[in-house]
C-alpha cells in the first residue's frame, strides 16, 4: 500500500504493508483507548507498526514500548522498511541504535524502545503511544509514567498483549500476572458506553492469512491444550478445568487480619528450580492456627542456589519461623548443605515423596473447599499457579512449596491413607 510523505512540497512515496482485515479493525478505530488481545504470529505488531506509520506522516509523535531488544526488532523492521525511501533521500534522520526516526529539526518522530518497567519510559514524549507483549511489564509504566505522559496533548494509548502462560509468566515484571486482562475486561465494559474513548480487539494466531496452517498445526501439537487456548486462540484463561482450586475458593477463604505472633507455628517451604533456565524456586511460608493453615509470604524466585537459599534463611528470621522444609528428593541434601553454610542455626527438615505433585497437592486443595486452607492476603502469582497448572504443565514451585509447607505445619498427616507415601526424612 503507498502513502505519500510530503515535507516541504516535496512528496516522498512511502510503501507500508496492505493491513489484513483484523489489522484494518484497530488502525482505523478512533477509539483513544485500545487494548488488543491477540496470538502469536497473529500480525499485531506488523499492525501497530503501519498504525505508527500513519501517525507519523500525520506528523505526530509515536512511542513504542516492548520489554526486550528482541521484541522490538519486528515493529522496527516494519517501520525502517516502509520509510526506506525518505530516510536514504536524507529527508528522515534515522539513529539505529537510538531506534529513532525523525523529521530533522523537529519533535515528530517514531522512536521504539525497551521497557520492562517505568524507569525506562522516564522523560519521554508521545502523542502515540504503543506499549506491546503488555502483559510482561510492570503496570507502572502505563499508570506512573505513560498515562502522565500523554496528558499535555490529550494523546492515545494502544495496548498490546498476547495472554501469558505458565510458561511465558516467570519472565514477568507485571505484580500482578492477570493485569493485562483486567484491562480488557475493564475496556470491554467501557466502551459499551464511550465507545469513541474505548476499544478492544480480539484475534488468533489463525486469523494472519499469512501464516502457514501446517505450522501451525504443528504448535498445537507441541502445546499444552490451555497453552494453546491462551498462545494462539488469545483467550484470556485464569482457571483450569483440570486444576485444584479456582479462583471462587480463593477469595472466600482469603483472610488479611491475622498477626504473625497469632501463629502456633510457622515454616518455610522451599521448592527448588528444577532447570538453571530461567526456572523459579519456590519459597512460600505458611502458619497454622488449630487445624487451619495459613499462606503469610511468597518470596518466590530465579537465581543460583545461593542466593534462594539465602532468601529462604531471610524469610525464615522475619517471621521468627520454626523451621525450613525442603524436598529431599529434589536436591535435599545440597539444600541443607547449602542452607547450613549461610547460617547453620536454621533448623532444616527434609520430606520424601515417592508420588507426583498433583497427588500430594489434593489434601491441600481439600483443605481450601473445606475452609480450613486460607491465602493471608493476596499472591497473584501463587494463585495463577493453583488455578492454572494441571499435571504435565511447567513445574509449579509455588503451588509445591506451599503444599509442602502445609504438610511441614503438620496439617496433613503423614502414614496411613491417601498419604502414606510422604515421610519427613531430616
Amino acid at each position: 500500500m503507498l502513502a505519500t510523505y510530503q515535507q516541504l512540497r516535496d512528496p516522498v512515496p512511502v510503501v507500508v504493508p496492505f493491513p489484513t482485515l483484523k489489522q484494518q479493525q484497530f488502525i482505523y478505530s478512533r477509539a483513544k483507548r485500545k487494548i488488543i488481545r491477540a496470538g502469536r504470529r497473529s500480525g499485531k505488531t506488523v499492525g501497530v507498526g503501519i498504525l505508527a506509520i500513519n501517525e507519523f506522516v500525520k506528523y505526530k509523535r509515536v512511542l513504542y514500548a516492548a520489554p526486550t531488544s528482541e521484541q522490538i526488532g519486528r515493529f522496527w523492521y516494519t517501520v525502517t522498511k516502509a520509510l526506506e525511501r525518505p530516510i536514504d533521500s536524507g529527508k528522515l534522520y534515522k539513529n539505529e541504535s537510538d531506534h529513532i526516526i525523525e523529521i530533522k529539526g523537529t519533535e515528530t518522530r517514531i522512536k521504539a524502545k525497551t521497557a520492562w518497567n517505568a524507569d525506562t519510559l522516564r522523560g519521554d514524549y508521545a502523542d502515540l503511544l504503543i506499549l506491546d507483549e503488555w502483559q510482561l511489564m510492570n503496570e507502572d509504566a502505563w499508570e506512573l509514567v505513560g498515562a502522565p505522559m500523554l496528558l499535555d496533548t490529550d494523546g492515545n494509548v494502544v495496548f498490546v498483549y498476547t495472554p501469558p502462560s505458565l510458561r511465558t509468566r516467570s519472565i514477568s515484571k507485571a505484580r500482578d500476572p492477570q493485569h493485562a486482562a483486567k484491562r480488557f475486561k475493564r475496556y470491554a465494559e467501557l466502551k459499551k458506553t464511550k465507545p469513541k474513548r474505548y476499544g478492544t480487539f480480539h484475534f488468533t494466531s489463525h486469523d494472519n492469512p499469512h501464516l502457514s496452517k501446517v505450522a501451525l498445526r504443528e504448535i498445537t501439537d507441541d502445546m499444552t491444550a490451555i497453552g494453546h487456548r491462551m498462545e494462539v486462540m488469545a483467550e484470556d484463561v485464569t482457571e483450569s478445568p483440570g486444576s485444584l482450586w479456582n479462583r471462587d475458593v480463593l477469595d472466600e477463604t482469603r483472610v488479611h487480619e491475622v498477626s504473625k505472633d497469632g501463629y502456633d507455628k510457622i515454616v518455610v517451604a522451599l521448592d527448588p528450580a528444577a532447570t538453571s533456565e530461567g526456572d523459579e524456586a519456590g519459597i512460600v511460608a505458611a502458619g497454622m492456627i488449630g487445624d487451619h493453615g495459613y499462606v503469610i509470604a511468597d518470596r518466590s524466585m530465579q537465581g543460583a542456589p545461593e542466593k534462594w537459599a539465602q532468601k529462604s534463611v531471610d524469610l525464615y528470621h522475619e517471621l521468627e519461623a520454626n523451621e525450613i522444609i525442603a524436598e529431599s528428593n529434589n536436591g535435599g541434601e545440597m539444600i541443607s548443605t547449602v542452607i547450613n553454610q549461610i547460617d547453620p542455626s536454621v533448623p532444616v527438615k527434609l520430606v520424601h515423596a515417592s508420588r507426583g505433585k498433583h497427588t500430594r497437592a489434593e489434601p491441600v486443595s481439600v483443605m481450601f473447599t473445606k475452609g480450613r486452607g486460607h491465602l493471608h492476603g493476596s499472591y497473584p502469582y501463587l494463585e495463577d499457579e493453583l488455578c492454572l497448572w494441571v499435571p504435565g504443565g511447567p513445574s509449579p514451585n509455588r503451588l509445591d512449596a506451599m503444599v509442602w509447607a502445609f504438610y511441614g505445619l503438620g496439617l496433613i498427616k503423614e502414614g496411613g491413607g491417601t498419604t502414606d507415601w510422604v515421610k519427613f526424612v531430616g
